[in-house]
């Protein structure tokens, strides 16, 4: 099976983790308790496949010269799609706009995801398993705090989950594309993206999901699912 081939397959499992978060929230959206809880753990799951994955690649590739490039160049993407996020929130909605600069955020935050599973077919199996798991219970939450914010807007549930499900394709556009356009890559191009991946799933990690998820009050139980999710991803790094 080609690279092109194993991204498709495995990309399946984020797209439809983004089509299964969209219609959860639309019409049975999750309560504080259980959204921290998902939270909690994908933040531990993606934290597992950085310090176990992609870090240590990225060490094995060398090229410290490329490689912080393009750790900078992750770093300055995501705070600017940070930014425009917190802008975004600022803003007084219009009742059932489509908000073209949150869509267009969270496209290019899908479509970085993508490109991760991509980069892991050329990586290896164990890798392209382990960030496929990870990206996929990311996407999950992120579909989740799409639609509800895509319904806070006025927009109706139906329309809410098919525009979330509608990006959770661009998942399979950077997956597949990237395993394409890895394929070949030198050493120093892989240790580049793999460090602009190392960015994304940092910022991800520390800047988002750690800090809307203590946003409810914090439990030992919640706590825990932390250090469940990054345990999950190091005993199957480790199998």
């Amino acid at each position: 099976m080609n690279l092109a081939a194993q991204a498709s397959l495995l990309v399946a499992f984020p797209v439809a983790a983004a089509i299964l978060g969209s219609v959860i929230a639309a019409f049975r959206p999750p309560g504080p308790k259980l959204t921290s809880a998902i939270q909690h753990f994908a933040a531990g799951v993606v934290l597992a496949a950085l310090a176990g994955e992609v870090l240590p690649d990225l060490r094995a590739e060398g090229n410290l010269g490329f490689a912080a490039a393009g750790f900078a160049a992750g770093t300055a993407v995501m705070l600017a799609l940070g930014a425009l996020g917190r802008k975004i929130d600022r803003q007084s909605p219009v009742a059932g706009s489509l908000p073209a600069g949150l869509l267009a955020a969270v496209g290019i935050d899908l479509l970085l995801d993508g490109l991760l599973v991509g980069l892991g077919t050329v990586l290896g199996p164990r890798q392209a398993l382990i960030l496929t798991i990870a990206l996929t219970i990311e996407i999950l939450f992120l579909a989740l705090s799409l639609t509800v914010g895509l319904k806070g807007r006025g927009l109706s549930s139906a329309r809410a989950a098919a525009t979330s499900s509608g990006l959770g394709l661009l998942t399979a556009v950077g997956a597949i594309g990237g395993a394409i356009l890895l394929g070949g890559a030198s050493g120093p191009a892989l240790a580049a993206v793999l460090a602009f991946g190392a960015a994304a799933l940092l910022y991800l990690t520390v800047e988002e999901l750690l800090v809307e998820a203590h946003e409810h009050e914090e439990t030992v139980l919640l706590g825990a699912m932390f250090f469940l999710g990054f345990l999950v991803i190091y005993v199957l790094g480790a199998l």
